[in-house]
């Protein structure tokens, strides 16, 4: 397949690496002294423990460098999605998927939604201008849920610390177990990047969501990885209070996240000292995913007339200590 990884960050050069070397015709869409050095390697290095993998593939930070594409994967943080809209063009033959893998409630989600549920609230802030809406075609749209723990370490090289959980779950927005999803299940699996069926894909973004919500935003306030966090007997009720709040909330909107799928051999565990994405942003101070990890949801939540006292406590503290550096324009 042709594949471009739109944002060949810790994320995103994690799965360009592994689909290389796989035999896949991949690229990347990457700045900086990033894309320089894949250039001058021809590719990027992956390290997993003691093994390293390289991924032969191009790069470039243009995206008429490459032409159509079979697959798209967008890797980039919510807050860049505006800036893939304007620059995805290129990309985009008559049948290229486009995968959105990134945290939080995804701009698409009132996309193929069941008319069993209810309908979401505005979620007009996750697509500025509807630029996403009008770039991408509803048919082109994929989900996608992400578990999976990597930082780049150096320029080209990325490091694996979840050797034995990296995990790409991927669903039609309608939830059709559509032939092109399943060809692209069977590419990631071959990778090396386990798949499963999912045949709920909200479902399964609400679970994840709940992760990042309850373990990943707490842990940034507070600035601590996973671990020390979660040895706090009061942060884990924090946790609990979180979760469960969560939990109801998506069941207000039609959605049991008990029927989202998780990576095999669930529960999922992060090393102890793993840092959250959204953590790692505010601390190299780079835009924060407050919209589409806690505004919507909290959002959500005030639609279905759903009490959420933790989740708006912690919307409020995340919001305004992120404003305060620059990190969100609320």
């Amino acid at each position: 397949m042709r594949i471009c990884v739109y944002g060949a960050g810790a994320i995103g050069g994690h799965l360009a690496t592994k689909l290389a070397a796989a035999g896949h015709d991949t690229s990347v869409i990457v700045r900086g002294t990033h894309l320089a050095a894949i250039r001058a390697h021809g590719g990027l290095t992956l390290r997993i423990g003691e093994r390293r993998l390289f991924g032969p593939l191009t790069a470039s930070q243009n995206a008429a460098d490459f032409g159509p594409q079979d697959v798209v994967i967008a890797t980039v943080k919510a807050t860049a999605l505006p800036d893939f809209a304007d620059a995805v063009g290129p990309l985009l033959g008559p049948d290229t998927m486009v995968v959105f893998v990134q945290n939080g409630i995804p701009w698409w989600y009132a996309n193929g939604l069941s008319s069993a549920r209810p309908s979401p609230p505005d979620l007009s802030r996750l697509d500025p201008g509807g630029k996403l809406a009008h770039a991408i075609a509803p048919e082109r749209v994929i989900g996608a849920t992400i578990y999976t723990s990597n930082e780049v370490v150096a320029p080209g090289v990325i490091e694996n610390d979840s050797a034995t959980a990296n995990t790409l779950i991927v669903g039609e927005p309608d939830d059709a177990q559509s032939e092109r999803v399943q060809r692209l299940r069977a590419a990631l699996a071959a990778a090396d990047v386990a798949s499963p069926a999912t045949h709920d894909i909200r479902a399964t973004l609400w679970r994840r969501l709940l992760v990042n919500i309850a373990g990943s935003v707490v842990s940034s306030i507070i600035e601590q990885p996973v671990g020390p966090s979660r040895a706090d007997p009061a942060i884990r009720q924090l946790f609990a209070r979180l979760t469960a709040e969560g939990t109801a909330v998506a069941a207000a909107h039609g959605v049991d996240v008990a029927e989202g799928t998780v990576p095999p051999g669930a529960p999922h565990e992060f090393p102890p000292q793993h840092k959250p994405s959204i953590f790692q942003d505010y601390e190299r101070r780079r835009p924060m995913e407050i919209e589409a990890i806690l505004k919507a949801p909290l959002a959500f939540a005030r639609a279905a007339g759903i009490d959420a006292p933790a989740l708006e406590v912690i919307t409020a503290l995340a919001a305004h200590r992120a404003a305060k550096h620059g990190l969100y324009q609320p």
